[in-house]
This record gives structure tokens, C-alpha cells and sequence, in this order.
């Protein structure tokens, strides 16, 4: 129910088309059940001469010239035919096109909520879904929906309208024939709904081993630098091949499946048809039954069984449908982050305090355990440790990616969860580790954060991140198209276009998460002396496990295991027992040494 739902939301604003498009395909039935009449009429009432005994067809003949005016012409018959045929074959196309409308028109709001929810969810969203399973469900899911209310969900109104104006016929013509000619429908349409069990576990099953399969070409995609370096193509290449088998296997039992309804419904079919024949030719031989009759029944038996074996069709895209609904649905009901519940804005400094902060995305394994410092408005702090030390999460926590329990976290004495995470987001420009770029021109890639940006302003952004001359040297300068995630650039050359961008815009607050490692030493000094030139008024936080990085920073935090260790400037904490001097003392003893060598 929650599913249907669901359907019946999207659905709004195009329930009337779906409505006009039902009532065109009850017309087109009622044309197509209308035409063996005619020829029941024509057979059994004017060439032969059976009474009329429908006042419809009477008034109908009468309309038409009387039984005698046709007899000599009847052609006018062969023309109300034609004519029942091309109403019939006009309203088919207006349920189509009125229904393929709607299908189409809800796939876009299907896909347009999708996007908005995957940019909108919480940050630990990302953590719980593969990037190939939410294209899946964002393409093939919806696609499956799309053709399932394009074709199947009218065609369940056809064929509920259908069987009810050919069995009220049938019956209303001979009872005993009538018995006869649906004799087997119910065991077909029994099987049907066996089939529409099965094929609904078949299809989550081979739509899951999809995700695994597009997971697979999305991450080697992504990662062709890694698996180039190490060799990896073989080993990529045969994941890849078994993943491909799984699908393949998975897929060929859902075929295998639709064979056997098909050939099975299909053997089921040619038996009633065969004893609607039979019976019929016997009936009308002993004149039970007239020829036009015969003619009506075998008629019917076609359009009756057609749409008894469509169930199975309808059955099996509406098990498809509902495990898509049910997938997208997951990603429909991930909570979306409220932006914009806080303080929306007000002056800031850069002035921030941490005071007894413990947090862990698990509450026996905190991250951080009980830290505190203070960073004062205009300084550069270094936050240096080991890998896993707790740095990155400490600017996770700033920019309210996640939200603390325990402690505080104050911005110019404003506790940082009464500030709206959009102006958080504001305040502070983060240099990632990760340097990412978009397949853009490096012009656009720059201006991403400011983008009615003047060129002098990008130039002038790029000249403090070290990259200005670089991208002189391209042959289209900054019209230089880089390549998805940057992978024509070298690393420090995508390291400096993401600096760049973030120093394009005025944030209050700078933040390189270990941005700085993919440059030469010579080339991160410029930078950080180009930050300082250009304004003593931004506080900056370098997060790094290379001394050479944070040395000259005006405060070195330092941390392990997910506490804050020692505070001070460099000079003070290499004269103190701790993890700094550790490493301090072993780089020094390495540049000794290789200076003796030399």
C-alpha cells in the first residue's frame, strides 16, 4: 500500500490524462467487441434470415436503409466495419499518446525528487549507498516505472473492460457455449498469478546483481589512474567478468521463467481455442447455435484470451514496478538536511572555540575524546597527527556535517548548532584532500564558488595558488577543457586549481585538509605567503601530518588517537615530550644523514 501510495503522489497532475487515456481505450474495446456483431448481424440476419432480436441492431439496420437496401448493398456493411475499425484504431493511439505523456512527465518528477534527495540528504547518506546502486535506482528504476505506467497500468483499465463487455456478450448470446469458451481462462489466469510471485523475486534479485555490475564500471571508471599504476587490469577485467556471469545467470532464469508462462499460457490458449472451434462447429452443425454465432465466439475467443495471458504480462511489470518503487523509495525517505533552521547570519571574525568535544559515530568508539582549544580570529592553526587521529572529523564537526552531543563548539562565541548549516557553509572554504574538478574548463572550475567572477578576479586566485603560470603554458589557457575529476591535470596541478577556487571567494575561514601535499615544498611556501599577503584578517586551519607543512603556522595543535596531545608553536613543541618532537627529531635525523651522505 505504502508503494501505491507513493505512485498515486507522483502521479498528481496527471490523473486526468490517465483518466481520458482509460476512457479512450474503454472506446476502443467497446469498438472492437462491436465488430463481430456487425458480422453476426451481417451473416445470420441479412444474408440469412434470422429475426433481429436486438433492438440496437434493429434500429442500426433500419438507420442503415432496412434488411433489404442492405442485402442488395453490402458493402455498407464492409464500410460500418472500417469505420469500427478506425475509431477503434483512433482511440488506441490516443490512449498511447495520453498515457505515454503522463508516464513521461512522471519519470521526470521521479528523477528530479531523486537528484534533490541524494544532494539534500544527510552527509552519512553516502556511506550507506554505493554510487552505482543510487544510479541504478535513479535510471533503470525508474525507467522500469516509466514503461510499466506508459503501457501496463492502461492496459489493466483495457483489459478489466475488455472481459466484462465480452463475457456479458457471450453469455447474453448462449449460456452453454459461453461456459464452453472460458472453460480454461481461470486456470491461465491462476497460473498468471503464480508467475507474477515468481517473477517479482527474479527481478529484485537480477535488479540488485545491476547495481553490483554498474558499481563495478563506475569505480574502476573513477579509478582508472589506481588500477593503471598497479597493474590491475586483469584482475579489474575478471571482477568485472563475474559480476557479469551473476547478472547474466540471474537474468537468464528471469528469461527462462517468461518462457515457461508464455509457452505454457500459449499451450493453454490453443486448447480452449480448439474446443471453442470444436464444440462450435459441432453446435452449429445441429443447429444449436447459428454460424454468425460461431463466427461471434471464435472472435471473442481471441480478444478474450489475449488479454487473460496480458495478465500475466501486467502482473510480472507490476512485480517489476513495485520492487523498483520499493528502491526508490529507500532513497525517498533518507532525511534531508535543513539548511537553513538557525542563526541565517552575523558578523564573524573567525574566532572559534572548541571546549570538551568527544564524538563517534558510535557511542563506545569515540573519534575525539574531551578536546579543547582555541583559535583566534586571523591566526594560522595547524591541526597535526597521525592518519586517523581525529583531524578530519574536527572539520567535519565545523562544517555541521556531522552534529556533536557532547561538548561545544562555539564561532565567535555563537555555539555552532544555533548557526544554520548553509551559513556555516559560508563562512568557511575548504581546500579538501580529495581535489576534485569537474569536466569543465579550468576557467569554470575556478569560478565554481564565485560565478560571476571577473577574469581578473580568477587570475588573481589562481596567481596565489601557484597555478597562474601553469595554466598560461596550455595550449587554450584557462579554455582548457580538463577531463572528468580533473584527470588530465597532474595531482599538485588539480591540488592548485582547488585552491584556487576556494581563495576566489572571501570565507572567513580557510581550511586545507592536507590540500598541500601533492606540492613541492618550494611551491607550498609561496602559496601560504601569497594566503598571508592577501589577507591578515581570515583565519586559516592547515590540517597535516608533514612538519614542513604546518612549522610556521602561529599555533600546532596536536593530536592522537583522538586527543588533543600538546599545544604550541613549532619552537615550543619540539622542545616537548610528545608525537611533534617524535617526529621531528626522526626527519631531522633523515636530513642529517642524507646530507652526510651527499
Amino acid at each position: 500500500m505504502k508503494k501505491l501510495r507513493l505512485l498515486l503522489n507522483f502521479m498528481q497532475g496527471y490523473r486526468l490524462k490517465y483518466a481520458a487515456s482509460i476512457l479512450a481505450t474503454g472506446l476502443s474495446a467497446l469498438f472492437s467487441v462491436i465488430i463481430p456483431l456487425v458480422i453476426k448481424l451481417s451473416v445470420d440476419s441479412i444474408i440469412g434470415t434470422k429475426p433481429i432480436t436486438s433492438s440496437i441492431m434493429n434500429r442500426l439496420v433500419q438507420l442503415l436503409g432496412g434488411r433489404e437496401y442492405l442485402l442488395e448493398n453490402l458493402w455498407i456493411l464492409g464500410l460500418v466495419i472500417i469505420l469500427l475499425t478506425l475509431f477503434n484504431g483512433l482511440f488506441m493511439y490516443l490512449k498511447g499518446k495520453w498515457s505515454s505523456q503522463a508516464a513521461e512527465n512522471i519519470a521526470k518528477k521521479f528523477k528530479d525528487n531523486l537528484y534533490e534527495t541524494i544532494l539534500r540528504a544527510k552527509y552519512n547518506f553516502y556511506s550507506k549507498y554505493q554510487s552505482g546502486d543510487i544510479i541504478q535506482r535513479c535510471t533503470s528504476d525508474v525507467e522500469t516505472i516509466r514503461n510499466f505506467l506508459a503501457n501496463q497500468f492502461v492496459e489493466i483499465g483495457r483489459t478489466i473492460i475488455l472481459l466484462s463487455l465480452i463475457l456479458i456478450i457471450m453469455f447474453s448470446i448462449d449460456v452453454k457455449f459461453a461456459f464452453v469458451s472460458t472453460l480454461i481462462v481461470p486456470i491461465i489466469f491462476v497460473f498468471a498469478l503464480w508467475f507474477f510471485t515468481r517473477v517479482q523475486q527474479q527481478f529484485k534479485k537480477s535488479d540488485e546483481a545491476e547495481a553490483e555490475l554498474s558499481t563495478v564500471i563506475q569505480e574502476n571508471i573513477t579509478g582508472v589512474r589506481v588500477v593503471k599504476a598497479f597493474a590491475r587490469e586483469e584482475f579489474e577485467i575478471e571482477k568485472f567478468a563475474e559480476k557479469n556471469r551473476k547478472y547474466r545467470d540471474l537474468t537468464y532464469n528471469l528469461i527462462k521463467l517468461f518462457a515457461n508462462y508464455w509457452s505454457f499460457s500459449d499451450c493453454l490458449c490453443m486448447i480452449q481455442t480448439a474446443l471453442v472451434v470444436l464444440v462450435g462447429s459441432y453446435f452449429a452443425a445441429t443447429g444449436k447455435i447459428t454460424l454468425g454465432t460461431l463466427i461471434v465466439f471464435t472472435s471473442y475467443e481471441g480478444m478474450l484470451l489475449w488479454p487473460v495471458r496480458q495478465m500475466g504480462r501486467i502482473l510480472s511489470d507490476m512485480g517489476k514496478t513495485i520492487v523498483s518503487l520499493t528502491r526508490i523509495n529507500e532513497l525517498l525517505r533518507e532525511e534531508k538536511e535543513d539548511l537553513d533552521e538557525g542563526i541565517k547570519d552575523f558578523k564573524v571574525a573567525g574566532n572559534i572555540e572548541f571546549k570538551d568535544v568527544t564524538f563517534g559515530f558510535e557511542r563506545d568508539n569515540p573519534i575525539l575524546k574531551d578536546v579543547s582549544f582555541k583559535i583566534e580570529s586571523g591566526k594560522t592553526v595547524a591541526l597535526f597527527g597521525s592518519t586517523g587521529s581525529g583531524k578530519s572529523t574536527i572539520i567535519s564537526l565545523l562544517l555541521r556535517l556531522y552534529d556533536y552531543d557532547v561538548g561545544s563548539i562555539k564561532i565567535d562565541g555563537v555555539e555552532l548548532r544555533e548557526i544554520s548549516k548553509r551559513f556555516v557553509r559560508k563562512i568557511f572554504g575548504v581546500v579538501p584532500q580529495d581535489a576534485f574538478l569537474y569536466s569543465k574548463t579550468l576557467r569554470e572550475n575556478i569560478a565554481i564558488t564565485k560565478p560571476h567572477a571577473s577574469l581578473e578576479e580568477i587570475h588573481g586566485a589562481a596567481e596565489i595558488a601557484s597555478v597562474h603560470d601553469t595554466i598560461l603554458e596550455f595550449e587554450d589557457g584557462y579554455e582548457t577543457l580538463v577531463g572528468e575529476k580533473g584527470i588530465t591535470l597532474s595531482g599538485g596541478q588539480r591540488q592548485r586549481v582547488t585552491i584556487a577556487r576556494t581563495v576566489l571567494n572571501d570565507y572567513s575561514v580557510l581550511v586545507f585538509d592536507d590540500s598541500l601535499s601533492a606540492v613541492d615544498t618550494e611551491t607550498e611556501l609561496k602559496i601560504r605567503r601569497a594566503l598571508k599577503e592577501r589577507s591578515k584578517e581570515t583565519t586559516t586551519i592547515i590540517i597535516s601530518h608533514r612538519i614542513t607543512s604546518v612549522k610556521d603556522a602561529d599555533l600546532i595543535i596536536v593530536m592522537d588517537k583522538g586527543k588533543v596531545t600538546n599545544i604550541g608553536n613549532h619552537e615550543k613543541l619540539i622542545n616537548e615530550e610528545g608525537l611533534y618532537k617524535k617526529v621531528w627529531d626522526i626527519q631531522s635525523s633523515i636530513e642529517r644523514d642524507f646530507e652526510n651522505a651527499v
